[in-house]
């Protein structure tokens, strides 16, 4: 159990306050689920998406869009997300698919798959500022959705999470490529072992061309 000052939880409780915004919007509605994704940029991998239902009265210190949030808190978050939720689901799409169907369509697909992996089904999806289609349930898509809703804040850590644990261990069966640092996006030194190796099997086709040829 964390040890977190009196004064930190009075201000946690403020600022989680205000990422409650469309919760508060749909407070009438018994289970409001938060999705988001993880990958969308790099140049290898798969793209993750996560799809959570938080209890309405939980109070998670720390909890903020991934990108705000350290790896040791992301990891932290992690596992007190998935404890305490009503319902969480992961969606997966390969780089393959990402090549075959194009990012934003494999990105879909990923939100799709952790939508239906739900154990409890949503009455809305609180969705990052996209609308998913061929989903049936409500929707309401958020501008900058990871910092005015803690759902979506949540399911930006599970997915961010669950992808880079994914690219840690392609990191050991491909370690030229510094997956357990980079995560597959596009830094100098991934860049530079890409035109000295050459793709590897997890390497996005459609995203590498300026970089390689066929």
């Amino acid at each position: 159990m964390r040890k977190i000052s009196e004064e930190k939880l009075a201000l946690e409780r403020v600022r989680l306050e205000g990422m409650r915004e469309f919760e508060n919007k749909y407070s009438e509605l018994a289970y409001i689920a938060g999705l988001d994704e993880a990958g969308r940029g790099p140049l290898a991998g798969p793209v993750v998406a996560a799809a959570v239902i938080l209890p309405k009265d939980i109070f998670l210190p720390f909890l903020n869009d991934s990108k705000k949030v350290t790896e040791k808190r992301r990891d932290v978050l992690f596992d007190e997300i998935k404890q305490n939720a009503i319902a969480y689901g992961i969606g997966i799409a390969s780089n393959t698919l990402i090549d075959e169907i194009n990012i934003l369509q494999a990105t879909y697909e990923a939100m799709r798959e952790a939508i239906n992996a739900l154990s409890t089904c949503p009455d809305i999806l609180l969705v990052d500022a996209i609308h998913i289609p061929g989903i049936d349930i409500r929707q309401v898509g958020i501008v900058k959705g990871d910092a005015k809703s803690v759902n979506i804040a949540a399911a930006s850590i599970i997915a961010k999470v669950t992808r880079d644990r994914l690219m840690a261990e392609y990191d050991k069966i491909y370690p030229e490529y510094g997956f357990a640092s980079n995560k597959g996006y596009g830094t100098a030194a991934h860049i530079a072992a890409l035109k000295e190796y050459g793709p590897c099997e997890i390497h996005r086709k459609s995203f590498i061309g300026n970089f390689v040829s066929e």
